[in-house]
């Protein structure tokens, strides 16, 4: 079995839509192997059939006129973002009938529209419904309806005001100002939660996509976790594994995983310490612009973590040394404890969520946020609105 890096096989941006209505198992050794969840106790075998949508209560059921009135018939001026599950699209609808309303009135939310043409699909559409219909918790971002009519599937969710981390990370400017260091540890402690709940549930959920583009902020900087396409149940019994294909974002996956494909929670705690490692950074996982013996940030970031006399290289420019070198050097052991090769020798969620309560600076917000103002929902900086851009880091797939 060869290694096939491919753009096609990818967890979508960071503001995700999948729902289908028939799932894959999730046993099986499928590309998303995941049908259903919980939000903290289990499910009944007898819902999780393969080939079917959960039932939920909790989420509307939405036509496809609906959504093209909410979206203004999917034009492309309203496109927050693209990825290979399709297009995300800013719509509007009724705060409290749910009910399609004219673009500008009501509450704003994402809807994103599966490409019949795309590269990823019904199983991935499956398991995000299953699963965020399923699951509920201040850290995961809120699934709040779907459409399965004739060859449409669509994912309507929340609105988040300030798109994802990798923007914040990445793609500086007007409309993405840097983050203080209390904001990216604040953000860090969201995401962790949200991973900690998932492996708490019961059946336990392995995240398997954890990365800055599929961690959402809201307009306060909470931040919820989006994209469930490749989450997976994880061993039950005396297993210690599952068995699955290789499947994730390249530069984020666990080594052993990638070595044997046998997923465990240990996998996702691999991939927080690489995100944890980029927010300290400010560097992504896997960037081939930067000079000979960069590319790979975990491989160079390693032996400066270790020395608190080169912690400085490693630590992003833009915070312009606004932090506690204690805090900094805390944060730094933390994430190469997630790191560590041996998946054994790294701590669980719970133990990460610890470490990082002990790094939040109350009050710790920039000026800047609190200068902001919103208006129809959208999150303003310098009165230029903010929006979901395509996700950078290459998935991964082996055959």
């Amino acid at each position: 079995m060869g290694p096939c890096w491919s753009n096609g096989i990818k967890s979508v941006s960071p503001s995700s839509t999948g729902v289908n209505s028939r799932s894959a198992s999730r046993n099986g050794n499928d590309l998303s192997g995941s049908s259903s969840k919980v939000s903290s106790a289990s499910v009944p075998q007898t819902l999780r059939s393969e080939g079917e949508i959960l039932q939920s209560s909790n989420l509307k059921t939405f036509t496809f006129s609906d959504l093209r009135t909410a979206t203004r018939n999917f034009r492309p001026g309203s496109v927050l973002g693209e990825g290979g599950f399709g297009s995300v699209f800013k719509g509007w609808i009724d705060e409290h009938s749910l009910t399609a309303t004219k673009p500008g009135t009501g509450i704003v939310i994402a809807v994103k529209r599966l490409n019949q043409e795309g590269l990823q699909g019904h199983k991935e559409w499956l398991a995000e419904i299953n699963y965020l219909g399923q699951l509920h918790h201040p850290n995961l971002v809120k699934l709040i309806g779907y459409c399965l009519e004739d060859e449409h599937r669509i994912l309507v969710y929340e609105f988040m005001a300030r798109g994802s981390v990798e923007s914040h990370l990445f793609r500086r400017g007007s409309h993405f100002p840097p983050l203080s260091w209390g904001v990216r540890m604040k953000v860090a402690l969201g995401a962790a939660k949200g991973l900690a709940f998932l492996h708490n549930a019961k059946p336990q959920v392995i995240y398997r996509d954890f990365k800055t583009s599929n961690i959402l902020l809201d307009s306060n900087y909470d931040s919820k976790l989006s994209d469930f396409g490749l989450a997976r149940d994880g061993p039950t019994g005396d297993r210690s594994h599952v068995s699955t294909r290789v499947m994730g974002t390249y530069g984020y996956a666990a080594p052993e995983y990638l070595a044997t494909g046998h997923l465990t929670a240990k996998s996702d705690i691999y991939s927080f310490g690489v995100v944890l490692l980029e927010m300290l950074s400010g560097r992504q996982a896997i960037d081939k612009n930067r000079p000979s013996g960069e590319h790979n940030l975990v491989e160079w970031a390693k032996p400066c973590l270790t020395n608190k006399r080169r912690i400085f290289r490693v630590l992003d420019t833009h915070l312009q040394g606004q932090y506690s070198l204690n805090q900094a050097q805390k944060a730094a052991d933390l994430a190469l404890r997630c790191l560590a090769v041996e998946p054994k020798f790294r701590p669980s969620m719970d133990e990460v969520v610890t470490a990082l309560e002990q790094l939040q600076e109350p009050g710790d917000m920039p000026k800047s946020i609190q200068k902001e103002h919103h208006v129809n929902g959208q999150s303003h900086s310098n009165g230029k609105p903010t929006t979901y851009p395509k996700p950078s880091a290459s998935p991964l797939h082996v055959r």
